[in-house]
């Protein structure tokens, strides 16, 4: 039909140039295939598991594509600016960035040391920023760019019955974090949203499964409304809406995926 909008490539990622921190386990992995699979070429940025990365990207490459793995403690300055350097050098460009990478260190607030609080913010926060600000200048030059970083929906309750006041911590400055970059860089053209999951099904929540499934019985997936807990799979649709022109007008937002658990 004459003067009818073409809906069909509001989610083609064809030929978008993506950075995925933690982006070979987890949830991290499954937001790098969501991407890989709406046509983006995806560099996949880990700390320690390259060659698992590597593997990773090799699959995507396979039909063509220009893929690649780097390792990087997201944490370190130096390890970010050679990361930017390099995506610079072989792209030219970043069209997307997701902050997945993080860590968990639990414990009861009471006797919690402060190196693994300062670990934790290092990680969590501060390689959130460093990442923003190294790939930001690269998007702010182009004059575009879609940043999502992975909050929790632990930056809006406290969790339990187990004990992680610096995960939750973390995970609402990312969410405040999201919002004053999604502010200053509007005007760059520059997107910043965040996804917020509930509880996941990972290598990490496998462990708890299996040493404490009442934990998950009864805790987990009876707090949430649809009274389960989530899979990678089920964040996909997100990622790849906010890193399309899908979600072209939509900034600073926290998407919940969380099976309605903060509902209540």
């Amino acid at each position: 039909m004459a003067g009818s909008r073409d809906y069909t490539r509001l989610f083609d990622l064809t030929g978008r140039k993506a950075i995925v921190t933690g982006g070979s386990r987890g949830i991290g992995r499954a937001l790098s295939e969501a991407l890989a699979a709406q046509g983006a070429n995806v560099a996949v940025v880990v700390r320690s598991s390259l060659d698992i990365a590597e593997d990773l990207v090799a699959g995507f490459n396979a039909s063509g594509g220009d893929s690649f793995a780097i390792q990087a403690d997201v944490s370190q300055p130096g390890d970010v600016e050679r990361l930017a350097a390099e995506v610079e050098a072989r792209w030219g460009r970043a069209d997307i960035l997701v902050n997945n990478a993080g860590i968990i260190h639990p414990g009861p607030i009471d006797d919690y040391r402060l190196d693994l609080w300062r670990d934790t913010m290092s990680v969590n926060v501060e390689g959130v920023l460093l990442m923003s600000q190294a790939i930001g200048r690269l998007m702010i030059r182009q004059g575009s760019g879609s940043i999502i970083n992975i909050g929790s929906m632990s930056g809006r309750i406290v969790n339990w019955p187990f004990r992680h006041a610096a995960y939750n911590v973390s995970k609402a400055a990312v969410h405040m974090l999201t919002k004053c970059l999604a502010t200053e860089w509007a005007e760059h053209k520059i997107r910043v949203n965040a996804i917020a999951p509930g509880y996941i099904l990972t290598e990490l929540t496998e462990d708890v499964l299996r040493d404490n499934p009442e934990v998950v019985r009864d805790h987990w997936a009876k707090g949430a409304v649809m009274d389960r807990i989530g899979t990678v799979d089920e964040l996909a649709g997100a990622v790849v809406y906010l890193a399309s022109d899908a979600s072209s007008f939509t900034t600073g937002e926290i998407h919940t995926v969380d099976g309605g658990l903060t509902l209540r």
